[in-house]
């Protein structure tokens, strides 16, 4: 992969802190790309940032908030990466919650707000704020994290499959929406990787098996280059 490919391009990650979400913004900050990220922890995020100034990349802007509760910042985070930057070329919404899993009919509605807040709400506020700069950028790309979750219903998984579900049906009509745009759209399921999330709803696998986040980084980055074509995919990286 050209290691300038990205170069002059800005892209934003969501939950960038940890997990696959740091490891792709250290690959797309390997690659050229000016960075903007977004996890709730402050230190997180700097830690990433750090690993970006090390590996040579430009120093990361960095947007500690939490998806669930910060609206209005979710709201004007595309006019103001514009307004600081001049651009928005790429999205990768990356963070989700799993709560917990528990049987339908046994869900508190505390815990559902909760997930759907930051699993579908968050995916439609991040499209709202960021369509216009994505469609003004000569090869705008967004990248929708997802599971196969959504689309093979299981026991006690249907709080977070669900609201999966919901954020691939907005980004499958975003895809038609913008199909005749430079923009291209697509969501990746990154498979069985060693995340945290991963670890809350299977505590006792053996995470050293997995994929690791700097193993699917690459794949997911490719998704981001302006010589990508596809459009509308839905793509399963992962065993």
């Amino acid at each position: 992969m050209n290691m300038a490919a990205l170069e002059g391009r800005v892209a934003l990650i969501t939950g960038a802190s940890r997990g696959i979400g740091a490891a792709l913004a250290l690959e797309l900050a390997k690659l050229g790309a000016q960075c903007v990220l977004v996890a709730r922890t402050q230190g997180g995020l700097e830690e990433v940032d750090d690993s970006i100034r090390a590996a040579g990349g430009k120093p990361a802007t960095l947007l500690p908030f939490n998806l669930q509760k910060a609206e209005k910042d979710i709201d004007m985070i595309g006019p103001s990466i514009v307004e600081r930057f001049g651009r928005l070329d790429i999205l990768v919404h990356n963070a989700g919650t799993l709560n917990k899993l528990t049987p339908v009919a046994h869900i508190d509605p505390r815990d559902w707000a909760e997930v759907v807040a930051v699993n579908l709400t968050a995916s439609w506020r991040l499209i709202r704020s960021c369509d216009p700069p994505l469609r003004a950028s000569d090869a705008g790309r967004a990248v929708f994290l997802t599971t196969g979750a959504a689309q093979n219903p299981r026991p006690y998984w249907g709080m977070y499959g669900a609201t999966k579900a919901g954020m691939e049906h907005l980004v499958a009509t975003w895809v038609a929406e913008v199909e005749s745009t430079p923009l291209r759209v697509n969501l990746v399921d990154p498979g069985r990787v060693a995340t945290k999330l991963r670890a809350a709803a299977y505590p006792g696998e053996d995470q050293t098996k997995l994929a690791q986040p700097t193993d699917v980084a690459p794949g997911l980055a490719a998704f981001c280059l302006p010589s990508e074509t596809r459009h509308g995919a839905r793509v399963r990286l992962g065993g």
